[in-house]
């Protein structure tokens, strides 16, 4: 951020548009922001330079608040007019022309903003962080939706880092004053989202063969992940167990003469549905050699008459 206090020809009128009474040069601070660029950032995602175009009319207007804590009392400053540059003999990690978001905003003059003047002109309050939507997200190496390919981002594929390319902004909501942003010079609000596409991504990483690392956040799924399918491992097996017992009884009615260590050792490397399969069989196989009869059938018909007897009064 630079420090400049001195209003530009034509910056007052532009103040004026978002007040309600006309402030005068004396009533408002002013300064310069950067408040992101097409850097790669730390999450190995940038903005597409098209991206930066939008994102400068969408800014215009908007709060600056602290730590992206969306309450009235930390508003701090708002945007009243913001661009996107080129900065000449710049280039971008990936050796691109560097282009970057820049913003001026303003303060009023009173009491109450002093102590944050004094935090801006001693560079105390300095890094910022930007809120906003964006409707793709591309990836590096292939050019299509990063959540759905088979690449991952912060790896490297012949030599070329993956990272996403944030397109095609929709909103952007606020911007912050924060300790640690995403990008060096500025950063983008990323939620993770514990639930659906994340753990695709996740999954795609643990059999790329390759030594990951994980955030806080992903350790935290996949432990809950763990203990889920332990639990359903743990289940599955009490069920097999009874499976197999079931298939040992059948096997010593119909197959009398199969061994029971060779039974043992094939139903080692039996599926779950070939032990139902076999099991099926052999219960038909079983009921023609001990064909299942009620208790009290004396073993033979009690309308030994062809003649219909059944139907007549006796």
């Amino acid at each position: 951020m630079t420090n400049n206090n001195d209003i530009r020809d034509g910056e007052l009128e532009l103040i004026n548009k978002l007040t309600r009474h006309p402030l005068s040069k004396d009533d408002v601070y002013t300064f310069s922001v950067v408040l992101c660029d097409n850097e790669i950032d730390r999450d190995f995602e940038r903005f597409s330079d098209n991206a930066l175009d939008t994102l400068a009319e969408l800014f215009k207007g908007v709060t600056g608040i602290t730590d992206h804590d969306p309450k009235s009392s930390n508003q701090t400053a708002r945007i009243f007019s913001c661009s996107s540059e080129f900065v000449p003999d710049k280039f971008t990690s990936d050796n691109k022309p560097y282009k970057r978001l820049l913003a001026r905003a303003y303060v009023p003059q009173s009491t109450d903003s002093a102590q944050f003047i004094l935090s801006l002109e001693s560079g105390i309050k300095k890094e910022v962080s930007v809120g906003c939507s964006v409707k793709k997200h591309i990836c590096s190496i292939c050019g299509k939706d990063i959540s759905s390919c088979m690449h991952s981002k912060g790896r490297y594929y012949s030599n070329k880092l993956c990272f996403a390319i944030l397109d095609e902004p929709t909103d952007a909501y606020e911007w912050s004053f924060v300790a640690v942003p995403a990008q060096k010079a500025a950063g983008v609000i990323k939620n993770f989202d514990p639930k659906g596409d994340n753990f695709l991504t996740i999954e795609k990483r643990l059999f790329t063969g390759e030594e990951q690392s994980f955030t806080s956040d992903e350790v935290k799924e996949l432990a809950d992940i763990f203990r889920s399918l332990k639990q359903k491992a743990a289940d599955g097996d009490i069920y097999r167990q009874s499976l197999v017992k079931n298939l040992k009884t059948l096997s010593a009615v119909a197959v009398p003469e199969l061994n029971a260590d060779t039974l043992e050792h094939i139903t080692e490397n039996l599926s779950v549905n070939q032990l139902n399969e076999l099991i099926n069989a052999l219960e038909k196989k079983a009921a023609d050699i001990l064909p299942v009869k009620p208790q009290l059938f004396s073993g033979t018909s009690k309308n030994t008459n062809s003649n219909n007897n059944i139907y007549k009064n006796i």
